[in-house]
């Protein structure tokens, strides 16, 4: 187990987007549940209508999968990498994550987010209203604090600076995607900081993750010190990822929690 005695870059945790930008959930599961085979901390769902840009792809619900992940694993945390605030109303939002939580008590992470005019798209494609930014921002503050008085760990989808503000406000921690150390040690002064993006020099969207001795596996072990070292408590990467590659960057065995 890791203790307070152990280093910073031991105490960060690690985690993977599953892949569920597909029409089956079998290979998100299988994901998940080889990430909790080595050691890996938490897996992470996207909420997207269909893959950015790409309205021809299909896109799993977020919930549905972490439920499942949640009912079939033991020890690894499930969460929302981004959950967007609009997509239904808080209260079904808030009902989805409750549910979550009674499925995995104690190992749900809930990172939310507004939305931006990338997105907006797939609101507007299926008749949902897509809010004024102040609006979207209310609605964020509003179900990231009732999330975090249920004792959810939240985490904020970095924006503009209005957005990130209420992360600040609130307490919880700023989700930075694909920033440099510079911007995560600039950030981490004023909130906790977790990082997500993909893998440096990776493939994006395969079904396999790359071998202990691609370039993707190397870039990890590089740059996961780095992140961590400025500020970050969580490093989370798309799939495919190199798992094992990923657990020893923070100074694990593979399969150790």
């Amino acid at each position: 187990m890791i203790t307070s005695s152990t280093s910073p870059r031991e105490r960060a945790r690690t985690g993977v987007i599953l892949p569920t930008f597909r029409d089956e959930a079998v290979t998100a599961l299988e994901v998940a549940h080889r990430a909790e085979a080595a050691g890996v901390d938490g897996v992470f769902c996207y909420d997207h209508l269909w893959p950015m840009g790409q309205p021809d792809r299909p896109a799993l619900a977020p919930f549905p999968i972490l439920a499942a992940v949640a009912a079939t694993t033991e020890q690894i945390v499930v969460g929302t990498l981004v959950a967007r605030v609009g997509l239904v109303p808080d209260e079904v939002l808030l009902a989805e994550i409750d549910t979550l939580r009674t499925l995995a008590p104690g190992r749900v992470v809930i990172a939310l987010g507004t939305g931006d005019h990338l997105s907006a798209r797939e609101n507007l494609a299926y008749g949902i209203p897509f809010a004024p930014a102040d609006e979207r921002r209310g609605a964020l503050h509003r179900v990231a604090r009732a999330v975090s008085d249920r004792g959810v760990p939240v985490w904020i989808g970095a924006g503009s600076p209005a957005t990130n503000a209420v992360a600040e406000d609130l307490g919880v921690a700023l989700n930075l995607w694909d920033a440099a150390p510079e911007k995560v040690a600039a950030q981490a002064g004023r909130t906790e900081v977790t990082w997500a993006g993909p893998v440096p020099g990776g493939a994006s969207g395969g079904a396999a993750a790359p071998d202990a001795t691609s370039t993707g596996a190397a870039a990890i072990i590089s740059s996961v010190p780095r992140l961590v070292d400025a500020g970050a408590t969580w490093v989370v990467y798309g799939w495919p990822v190199p798992m094992e590659a990923l657990v020893r960057s923070v100074g694990r065995l593979p399969g150790e929690q």
